[in-house]
């Protein structure tokens, strides 16, 4: 079987099957061995492992996941690689390939009948354009999960791990943090891909917690507050609240709360920890009468 990471493999293969490049899905194939090694050693693959695969391409990282895992499923939406995935992976006999939008797939149905509903690893090389829709998707679903390591758009996967205070600070970093260790294990540099991204990359390891590292009453409501803190970045957190269509607090009671963590009026979303904004969020469920109506 040859080596799907080496260029001039990748553009054979493509030019055998007349396949053209689509935008729209943000298609950008692996050319390098030395990042392959480092996506694979880096979700720590096990000879009894799953693997959820996400965007396999055209099999690069696929054919590396199948020599490792017991088992691999690979979900791809552009039906033109399909047939290309048959040539590729035909060595394989532990792989199974879906044509199909993950967003639109139901992954808990798919991990229960292909792994007894036990922790599955999931890996992916995303489309930028579509990379926050699939993490959140993945994370809020609660699956059965025991990490997620993805090649992402460099800035983005710096976001995921950052704390407060900073411009790039915002709800992905809490909702990331809320549900996983974060950790950049590599940076890509574009050249690695053909055709080749305007923008680098980088490689990150979301692993699972066991029970989140806050105790937020509910985390659907916690999650509303940051969205809307964030949703207007330059206004005052107690301004940003007031104004969200589906919060249902005046000034004053927001100002009241805040003061009781010892924190100022003036305050914007961008400077406050998890930890504040599951304190946050507690107390105003307390104060608000309304509170089953906000579920």
């Amino acid at each position: 079987m040859s080596m799907l990471v080496k260029p001039q493999e990748t553009l054979d293969i493509l030019r055998r099957h007349q396949f053209s490049v689509q935008k729209k899905y943000g298609q950008n194939f692996l050319i390098d061995a030395h990042v392959l090694d480092k996506i694979l050693d880096a979700a720590d693959i096990q000879a009894d492992d799953f693997v959820l695969e996400i965007g396999p391409g055209i099999g690069t990282m696929t054919q590396g996941l199948c020599r490792r895992a017991r088992e691999v499923v690979a979900i791809e939406i552009d039906k033109e690689l399909i047939p290309i995935l048959k040539e590729t992976l035909s060595a394989y006999d532990n792989v199974s390939v879906i044509n199909a939008d993950v967003l639109k797939t139901d992954l808990r149905g798919l991990i229960s009948e292909k792994n007894a509903g036990k922790p599955v690893k999931v890996v992916a090389n995303l489309p930028y354009y579509i990379t926050t829709p699939i993490i959140m998707n993945l994370l809020e679903e609660q699956l059965p999960l025991h990490s997620i390591t993805i090649m992402v758009q460099k800035e983005v996967a710096e976001r995921m791990q950052i704390g407060p205070g900073t411009k790039e600070y915002g709800a992905l970093s809490l909702a990331v943090q809320y549900y996983a260790k974060p950790e950049i294990v590599a940076n890509v540099p574009a050249n690695c891909f053909t055709p080749r991204p305007k923008v680098g990359s980088a490689v990150i390891r979301l692993t699972l917690h066991d029970k989140p590292p806050v105790d937020a009453k509910d985390a659907s409501h916690m999650f509303r507050l940051i969205r809307a803190s964030f949703n207007q970045r330059r206004k005052t957190l107690v301004n940003g609240l007031y104004n969200a269509p589906d919060l249902h607090y005046d000034k004053e009671q927001i100002a009241e709360v805040l003061k009781d963590m010892g924190l100022s009026e003036d305050v914007r979303g961008e400077t406050l920890t998890l930890e504040q904004f599951a304190g946050l969020s507690n107390r105003l469920l307390t104060l608000n009468k309304t509170y089953d109506t906000l579920k």
